[in-house]
């Protein structure tokens, strides 16, 4: 398992400040959600720990290693994986091929092994069916797995990046609004989805969120952002009734004349 520590991380674009000088440390092994209104620059920061934004300034780091230059395939490859909160799937492949896809950057064959079809190549070719069958077993669709992917519920094509990320073989899972477009059973099953996750595979999971019930039900620690800043940190209940986050999201109270 590794720490994810964000320290002293700006991110500029032109004269916009998206996010300034964040720091917070995801202990090993835990589960955290980021919380804020629209446009507080949580997915921003999921950007910038993936490798798709390049901080202006500060550090990120998996453990003790840099991740700030790092490609997303990089990235990947040192133990953090993530789902979108726009559904990113192959939707005309299958559901096996889309988990089989995730797994392109824990690949050791070349061109070719695969051209020339050699003893290794199959045997890694076993193993990765092996791997995206476990890996869609444990969230409940091994046996939708040659189906197409768009024909899927809106629900199933959200555990299916789920079971795409677990195939990576993370340390850390990251979770875009995971709950986005669920209903409230298919949320129930997530929550108990992602505690199970945490305890088969011994992650550390870091959520954005903006179901509060989840949030509270979930997670060990929370982080409030507001345009760009870090105004709350703490346990569920004590975080969710600060009076910097309830006036973030409802607003500040006028006084009365």
């Amino acid at each position: 398992m590794s720490s994810l520590t964000v320290k002293n991380v700006t991110l500029k674009f032109g004269g916009l400040t998206a996010v300034g000088d964040l720091s917070f440390e995801i202990p090993a092994g835990s589960i955290t959600s980021i919380i804020g209104p629209n446009g507080a620059g949580k997915t921003s920061v999921f950007n910038m720990i993936t490798g798709f934004y390049r901080p202006t300034a500060g550090q990120i780091l998996l453990g003790n290693e840099s991740l700030v230059g790092k490609k997303p395939s990089q990235i990947t490859q040192r133990g953090l994986a993530r789902t979108f909160q726009n559904l990113r799937l192959f939707p005309n492949l299958t559901v096996l091929d889309n988990v089989k896809s995730g797994m392109h950057s824990r690949t050791k064959q070349t061109v070719w092994g695969a051209l020339w079809h050699t003893p290794a190549q199959k045997q890694e070719e076993r193993l990765i069916e092996d791997v995206a069958r476990d890996c869609l077993a444990f969230v409940g669709m091994d046996a939708s797995r040659y189906r197409i992917a768009k024909n899927l519920p809106y629900g199933e094509q959200r555990y299916l990046e789920i079971a795409r990320a677990l195939a990576t073989k993370p340390h850390v899972l990251l979770l875009d609004e995971p709950a986005a477009g669920l209903n409230y059973e298919e949320k129930e099953s997530l929550i108990e989805l992602i505690k199970r996750i945490r305890q088969k595979y011994g992650l550390t999971v870091l959520i954005i969120e903006h179901d509060m019930g989840l949030i509270h039900k979930i997670s060990e620690n929370v982080i409030v952002l507001d345009y760009g800043q870090k105004i709350a940190e703490g346990a569920p209940a004590e975080v969710l009734n600060h009076p910097r986050v309830v006036e973030a999201y409802l607003g500040k109270e006028e006084e009365a004349m």
